[in-house]
């Protein structure tokens, strides 16, 4: 087992060092000016990477039902682990990971910013909770996991995989640190590490309950914070993009007007440039 385990974090960390590689190679040779932003976007870009793959091989092992024994392992560990007096703890965390407190907090949050004028900001914290909800329905038609049976839980709508609690409090948690990180550019480290500790909870409190398998929560948190990761990366390049073609265009234009002005405009601007006379008092 330990043996597997330390195959697959192998493959995963030469597939993501792969990957990287290749991304690189091909803005070099395709889009030579995002090189540099890219390059500075190295931590996302590899972030971005690692949750990507990951949710990958859990959805490969889901799909070929070969994390079955493992899953089952986690929860009787976990459910002898975890004392029955911390369950009304663990049922109001994974509350807060429900559309009735994740929703009023978006909407109020992305009102908040659109009236600050920082319509990206709301955007990215509004589209990766729509999207988060889009895809966790997408998935649980697709996927369609029976949900774990092991004791006596409460009902959920859908399929176990992937949990939608888990996946929406990723992406909306990340969206909401990378938003601080822009306003408050010193507060990015410690909101980033909130959004973690939230995130885990509320996946940790679904595993507690016995409502979903440990893959089901692990899928859910890489999807999750892959969302607003790759709109806030991919933004960033195109308006990096943006800036440089404005500055090479008003650059441009400043180098043909030179040879092209009027004997008149030249005499205006050539007298302007003379300093004027000293006072000979």
């Amino acid at each position: 087992m330990w043996m597997n385990l330390i195959a697959d974090v192998a493959k995963l960390g030469l597939f993501v060092a792969l990957g990287y590689w290749l991304l690189m190679a091909y803005v070099r040779h395709r889009q030579p000016q995002r090189t540099a932003a890219l390059a500075r976007r190295r931590l996302a870009s590899l972030a971005l990477l690692t949750l990507a793959v990951s949710a990958v091989k859990v959805l490969e092992d889901v799909l070929a039902k070969e994390s079955g024994p493992v899953d089952e392992a986690v929860l009787w560990f976990i459910r002898a682990h975890v004392g029955a007096a911390l369950g009304p703890l663990f049922e109001a965390i994974s509350v807060s990971g429900s559309a009735r407190v994740l929703l009023p907090l978006a909407v109020l949050a992305s009102v908040l910013l659109c009236w600050a004028g920082r319509w990206f900001e709301a955007a990215l914290l509004a589209g990766s909770l729509l999207a988060a909800n889009l895809l966790v329905y997408a998935l649980k038609a697709g996927v369609g996991r029976a949900r774990p049976d092991l004791w006596q839980t409460d009902w959920y709508w859908g399929s176990s995989f992937p949990s939608g609690h888990t996946l929406s409090v990723a992406a909306f948690a990340t969206a909401a640190a990378l938003c601080v990180g822009r306003l408050w550019p010193r507060a990015s480290t410690p909101s980033m590490i909130l959004a973690v500790l939230w995130t885990t909870a509320v996946a940790l409190s679904r595993l507690v309950l016995g409502v979903h398998w440990p893959t089901d929560v692990l899928a859910a948190i890489c999807l999750g914070a892959s969302l607003p990761l790759l709109a806030s990366l991919v933004i960033d390049l195109r308006s990096q993009r943006g800036c440089a073609s404005t500055q090479t265009v008003a650059a441009s234009v400043t180098t043909f007007e030179a040879p092209h002005r009027s004997p008149a405009e030249r005499l205006r601007r050539g007298l302007e440039q003379v300093p004027p006379p000293k006072d000979s008092t």
